[in-house]
């Protein structure tokens, strides 16, 4: 490992089932996804997940896209006041598990105190809808969302993508199909990004070296593609770690995470993007574990880590913390390069 697992990531891990990576098939894992979507919604662990800022509102909506209704989960300031920027979110889990009310904790937070309406994405799951379905979904949201962001009090014209793991795929992608429509993107947030689908996922550095990583494990990395991507699919179409046309994509803040064995996806994308032009701040968390900040109260890192996505949607999008100042002072335990 690269650094030392918090106590209390060490000790959820322990506690946490998970299947036989190596020989779980899809009917395997759709039960276990629903016994972990169970435990996620106790109680109990609300003291690891984190609280939503009470100052957010969270409602429940759909979106009709061409032959579906998708959910969303909407966060919006109790004090709306003008139109506000609109933060659009896709959650992680592998394009294989997950939801948006994983993110509570950060999404009700950017909303109260960006102010911004945020809308996070339930997006169709594999192995029951398989890729291309999740990036397809992306896709249409994007757009839709815009052209609805009046229903919410926000702006479709000032918009930013976030989205962590497997979501961030989804955030990225979603950011470089907007560039070529002319959609008026203003930020992007990489979370713990997943950026490279293929099988050479596997030989970057930080995956040997955080092997032991209690999140994101070596044989879920490997897993989550089979159970996710159809065999005969071209990964290299969904990873944006080689898209073309980065040029023109809107500024990105990408959060790595120093003991997540997707760690140096992050940094060879960050420098993908600036040979293309594009702004980037890039920001590491040593002792930070994937899916760190759906987890703030196992990993102390969430909270600095949360305060700069902060920064960078007021920043970007035109909004201003109401009665204070924009931090510039560097977070605690992190690494910077811009």
């Amino acid at each position: 490992m690269r650094g030392r697992v918090p106590l209390r990531m060490r000790i959820l891990t322990a506690l946490r089932p998970a299947p036989d990576w190596d020989s779980v098939t899809p009917e395997q894992f759709v039960e276990f996804r629903a016994a972990q979507d169970r435990l996620r919604g106790s109680v109990l662990l609300r003291p690891l997940t984190g609280r939503p800022d009470r100052a957010a509102r969270i409602t429940g909506d759909v979106l009709d896209l061409p032959g579906r209704r998708l959910n969303v989960r909407v966060y919006t300031p109790d004090r709306a006041g003008p139109p506000l920027p609109l933060v659009i979110a896709f959650h992680g889990g592998g394009l294989i598990s997950g939801a948006p009310d994983q993110d509570d904790w950060l999404l009700a937070h950017l909303a109260a105190r960006c102010p911004a309406v945020v809308v996070s994405l339930d997006y169709r799951l594999a192995p029951e809808h398989p890729v291309p379905a999740p990036i397809a979904d992306a896709y249409d949201a994007v757009p839709a969302l815009a052209a609805a962001a009046g229903r919410w009090g926000a702006d479709g014209d000032r918009i930013g993508l976030l989205g962590s793991s497997a979501g961030a795929t989804l955030a990225a992608l979603a950011a470089i199909r907007a560039a070529g429509l002319g959609l008026p993107l203003r930020a992007q947030v990489l979370i713990n990004p997943q950026l490279d689908w293929t099988d050479r996922a596997f030989e970057y550095p930080s995956f040997t070296e955080n092997a032991k990583s209690p999140t994101a494990s070596p044989a879920e990395c490997r897993a989550v593609p089979r159970l996710a991507v159809p065999a005969s699919f071209d990964r290299r179409t969904i990873s944006p770690m080689y898209s073309d046309g980065l040029e023109g994509v809107a500024p990105v803040h990408i959060v790595a995470a120093g003991l997540d064995p997707l760690e140096d996806q992050s940094g060879a994308y960050a420098e993908r993007l600036r040979c293309a032009g594009v702004e980037v701040t890039a920001t590491r968390y040593p002792e930070a574990t994937h899916a760190f900040l759906s987890m703030p109260g196992a990993v102390p890192n969430a909270r600095p880590a949360r305060t700069e996505i902060l920064d960078h949607l007021r920043h970007r999008l035109g909004s201003a913390p109401a009665g204070g100042r924009r931090s510039t002072a560097p977070a605690p335990g992190r690494q910077v390069r811009r």
